[in-house]
């Protein structure tokens, strides 16, 4: 597994943390904690779970907690060994991406691909957990399917399977997701049909829809909604009940959706009343 670098805080930020939590202030309550732990790590980007140990003098085991429990609330990311704000999810490279709910990729990824039969025309969505289902895809026992996708580093992953005939649509490139959108990409997909769509979703809330921060690959998605016979999103419990600016497609327009068992239940339930298959690992 990809490990991400830790930022570590500036020695001033630590000095001054250090004499703010220990001199004079007494212990902190455990919510004026998890509230100085937001704000330093919205300041300085991300922080580590051991130097916040340092900084406030509890355990790692505490501050994991603690990280654990703003991650609940929507306002950090868990990283390898931290957090990062939850404005800059998004934006995220993609090798530290995909070190983010691994272990729920993979179930979900091991889901997907058992949904693929012989001789299928398959499009893999960019994104880090459709990245899982093309490693699964490698370890298939099938005598030979198509794959189209969008994304660089999927098209890598199954370059070299001998049973996968790889076809990339084209466009142009964000750097960060090795992902590939645009009116090229569009029209290249408009000649082609799929037998099914594994989507994956930045954002999914019941009442409005599959939604993602980009424009231009919320246009893509849309259009290989069309060209699919069915539409598997896949995405971990962490993108549920969130919004984006751009909407790909109302829910209804699922056939299924792959997620982790930590999922909402209220959330599930409204998903599952406009007729989408659920299936949570």
């Amino acid at each position: 597994m990809t490990q991400t670098k830790a930022t570590h805080l500036p020695n001033a930020t630590m000095a001054k943390l250090k004499k703010s939590t220990r001199a004079g202030h007494g212990v902190l309550s455990m919510e004026e904690r998890r509230r100085r732990i937001r704000s330093l790590i919205e300041t300085n980007t991300q922080g580590t779970v051991a130097e916040l140990a340092e900084s406030f003098g509890v355990s790692a085991v505490t501050i994991r907690t603690d990280l654990t429990a703003l991650e609940h609330m929507g306002v950090v990311v868990r990283t390898h060994g931290g957090a990062l704000p939850r404005g800059d999810s998004d934006e995220l490279p993609i090798n530290v991406k995909q070190t983010l709910h691994r272990a729920e990729k993979v179930r979900i990824a091991t889901a997907a691909a058992e949904m693929i039969r012989d001789g299928e025309t398959v499009i893999l969505d960019s994104g880090t957990t459709t990245a899982e289902i093309a490693k699964q895809i490698r370890t298939l026992k099938l005598g030979s399917i198509n794959v189209i996708t969008n994304a660089l580093n999927i098209a890598v992953l199954l370059a070299n399977s001998s049973h996968v005939n790889v076809i990339i649509p084209g466009g142009v490139l964000r750097q960060k997701s090795f992902s590939l959108s645009g009116p090229q990409a569009e029209q290249a997909l408009s000649t082609l049909h799929a037998d099914v769509l594994f989507l994956g979703v930045d954002s999914l809330d019941p009442q409005i829809g599959l939604m993602t921060p980009y424009v231009l690959e919320a246009q893509l998605n849309a259009q290989m909604i069309r060209i699919s016979q069915r539409v598997v999103a896949v995405t971990d419990s962490s993108k549920l009940l969130r919004r984006n600016l751009s909407v790909i497609a109302p829910v209804d327009q699922m056939d299924v959706l792959i997620t982790d068992s930590g999922a909402d239940a209220a959330c599930i339930e409204a998903i599952r009343a406009q007729g989408v298959d659920v299936r949570l690992v």
